[in-house]
């Protein structure tokens, strides 16, 4: 049935628009604001939960069945299929970071990172504060050979999620204790 479901919602008008993404602005700062102080990492954690539960919301339901096909063909280790299908995502809906994110994603997965870094740079330039895009260039640039340049965006994703597991690859600088 989920198959049928994806298979109609993919058949829709290629000329159809995407509509806005929805204006999640004060949910999403109020909590960033509660993540930077979340006194330990299960309530960072829950934190974190309800920031993906708002990034991974597609703006109507032709965008939402392509993200989920897309995650899911990456679950099940279909990377150009992923690929394809987060593109056809970005192409209807230019404006919603996370198509370009999990892309690069997929991307990264096949170590393909100079794309992957041109998408995580615009899924950046619509949500400069998503950890996940944050982190994913950090790792992305390290898989480039470029760990100095990560540790600019690798710091960013920290600054707004202290408990972040990629805070084990900053490095410190000098004068200064993490």
């Amino acid at each position: 049935m989920r198959y049928l479901v994806i298979s109609l919602v993919l058949a829709s008008p290629a000329w159809a628009e995407c509509p806005p993404v929805a204006d999640t602005n004060a949910e999403r700062a109020a909590l960033l604001a509660q993540l930077k102080v979340a006194p330990d990492p299960g309530i960072a954690q829950g934190l974190n939960a309800q920031l993906w539960e708002i990034w991974l919301k597609a703006p109507d339901m032709r965008a939402q069945g392509l993200l989920d096909d897309g995650v899911e063909r990456m679950r099940l280790g279909d990377l150009d299929g992923a690929i394809a299908t987060l593109s056809t995502l970005v192409d209807y809906c230019p404006n919603y970071a996370e198509g370009y994110n999990q892309r690069a994603f997929a991307q990264y997965l096949k170590q393909d990172f100079e794309p992957a870094l041109e998408d995580l740079d615009r899924a950046l330039a619509i949500l400069p504060e998503h950890i996940g895009a944050l982190s994913g260039k950090g790792l992305t640039l390290i898989g480039m050979g470029r760990a100095a340049a990560a540790q600019d965006a690798l710091r960013a994703a920290v600054d707004l999620h202290p408990w972040l597991s990629e805070r084990a690859l900053l490095v410190e600088p000098p004068g200064q204790e993490l």
